[in-house]
């Protein structure tokens, strides 16, 4: 599962934690990866959101902050229950040039699924072009993506903020598989579009695989919770492994 949950402040101004954890939960997930979370904020009553989370879940959890000022922080996290590892969390490019523009960053955790290291790496894009297509092709460098480590099966997801058409998920999309294309055929012939949460309208929260994964489904948990937890939903992706 990939999910922004908007710093768990729902389309109808609840700050509610205990709300995400349940939209999550409705999914069973093994693996989530969240984005937007405030840890130690005022504007969040102080919780560290990014554990809160994982404490109702039963999981454990590795949290980057992509943006600190003193004790408050704000960023990304990957959860699971399964054994894992933390591989790297650093930031991405930014254009420091424009006003109140925020920093971006990701998170690799390597997990252990079926006996195999699975690499999922979390992310959460800026909302300019030029901005995205440098952190895209950041992601597809040395230090993530073609990094020696980096060994397939491998996972990319998170907010882009991008739809298809835009350059960096073309950049992204051109090193993996984006999991509701298949043969570059949309899976089903639909799009499951996630934002905004109350009518979905764009698909900008995506999940790329690599070659080895097999994508069994692909959907977006709609309930009324759901809708209205955060103004993303979530995408949850089925897969498994080729042998």
């Amino acid at each position: 599962m990939t999910y922004n949950v908007h710093g768990c402040m729902g389309v109808d101004k609840k700050l509610d934690v205990a709300r995400i954890a349940g939209v999550i939960a409705h999914s069973r997930p093994d693996v989530v990866a969240l984005q937007e979370l405030d840890v130690g904020r005022a504007r969040s009553e102080s919780v560290d959101q990014a554990h809160a989370i994982a404490a109702r879940l039963g999981m454990s959890v590795h949290f980057n902050a992509a943006l600190s000022v003193e004790e408050e922080q704000y960023g990304d996290a990957i959860l699971t229950a399964l054994p894992e590892k933390l591989v790297k969390v650093g930031a991405l490019p930014t254009l420091g040039k424009i006003p109140r523009n925020e920093t971006r960053g990701a998170l690799w955790v390597s997990i252990e699924v079926e006996g195999r290291q699975l690499q999922v790496i979390n992310t959460h894009l800026g909302l300019v072009p030029l901005e995205q297509q440098r952190q895209a092709k950041c992601l597809v460098g040395d230090g993530w993506l073609g990094h020696p480590a980096c060994l397939d099966p491998v996972v990319l997801l998170g907010d882009f903020n991008a739809t298809s058409r835009y350059a960096a998920y073309k950049t992204l999309a051109g090193r993996l598989k984006d999991v509701q294309l298949v043969n570059g055929r949309r899976r089903g012939g639909r799009s499951v579009r996630t934002f905004p949460s109350r009518m979905p309208m764009l698909r900008i929260d995506h999940m790329f695989v690599s070659r080895s994964i097999d994508v069994l489904d692909v959907h977006a948990p709609d309930g009324a919770q759901a809708r209205i937890a955060s103004d993303h939903l979530p995408l949850v992706v089925d897969i498994g492994f080729r042998a």
